[in-house]
């Protein structure tokens, strides 16, 4: 697949040469788009494997800011400032503090009617035979929360720690993850920064390493995990049916995912809050809050067997 050429986390504007952009445009037809419910729940009544794919607009339904959107700020940080390596080489207790703020709103947040409807959908889905898999940007694990079983994290999670002296890869779900952070985060761009010193941040635990931890999130620039990459690949080429979720497709390779889908004449339904000017890529499109139009596509068909 064409993905396996675009590894990197990039958002679209920082594309040099636009061949990606271009490639976006010309990969499926330009048909106008249908928003026939009816049409689309017969289409998904008859799926075997659905792949839905998920961004940053599901968990906005439940609380949790966007950062890409214009007020979606931290402090008078954007998320490219911050979600770099070059960003946490320079500062790291600066870094901390945004994801020990982006953690403890993810802690305290509840899985909205849309994470709660694709659970659903795949737990049903899988007494007849068939499959949901869920393809997320977000790294918040509200999917995992609300009861998806089978997930892939694109960008990692928040609440999963790498070392960065001997690589080791945890969990941690602590509030807050170290003593020094508590507190901290407040996203006011008048608040100052706490400036920890590193030994106080993070600290890795592993027989004794006592290495400094980072988010195990894919930062912008980074090469996403060949392991998830590869089974997302062999999802996307598998499904017979396609939904692209609250999410604007503007970071590559993600933004990939769902125009490969349809320019093997897979139908791919758009679920978002706002139309966009290339939204004809795609078999169907529902404008609307996905708590809200998501629960309706993915309800039980009268044709399905209990």
């Amino acid at each position: 697949m064409i993905i396996r050429q675009l590894v990197r986390r990039t958002p679209l504007p920082a594309l040099e040469c636009g061949t990606q952009i271009a490639l976006l445009k010309t990969m499926t037809g330009v048909a106008r788009p249908n928003s026939d419910m009816a049409e689309f729940r017969e289409v998904f009544s008859k799926a075997k494997h659905i792949a839905i794919i998920t961004g940053a607009g599901v968990s906005a339904e439940s609380g949790l800011p966007t950062f890409r959107a214009a007020s979606g700020h931290w402090r008078k940080w954007k998320t490219q400032d911050l979600a770099t390596a070059q960003a946490f080489s320079r500062n790291p207790s600066r870094v901390w503090e945004f994801y020990h703020y982006w953690r403890e709103l993810a802690l305290k947040a509840t899985p909205s009617e849309a994470h709660r409807a694709i659970a659903e959908c795949e737990a049903r889905l899988s007494k007849q035979g068939r499959s949901v898999v869920v393809i997320t940007q977000n790294v918040d694990e509200l999917h995992r929360r609300a009861g998806s079983k089978h997930v892939l994290e694109v960008h990692g999670s928040l609440f999963r720690t790498r070392c960065l002296s001997c690589g080791d890869v945890d969990a941690s779900h602590h509030s807050p993850i170290c003593p020094a952070l508590e507190g901290k985060g407040d996203p006011d761009p008048n608040c100052r920064d706490a400036a920890i010193p590193v030994k106080n941040l993070p600290r890795c635990d592993e027989g004794g390493c006592d290495g400094l931890l980072r988010p195990h999130v894919i930062w912008f620039g980074e090469t996403l995990d060949s392991h998830i990459l590869t089974k997302v690949e062999k999802e996307l080429d598998a499904c017979d049916l396609c939904l692209l979720v609250g999410t604007a497709s503007v970071v590559f390779p993600a933004a990939m995912f769902a125009p490969q889908v349809a320019s093997r004449g897979v139908p791919v339904a758009e679920f978002n809050i706002r139309p966009r000017a290339n939204m004809s890529r795609f078999t169907y499109h529902f404008q609307g809050p996905c708590a809200t139009t998501l629960p309706v596509a993915l309800e039980r068909h009268e044709s399905e067997v209990i």
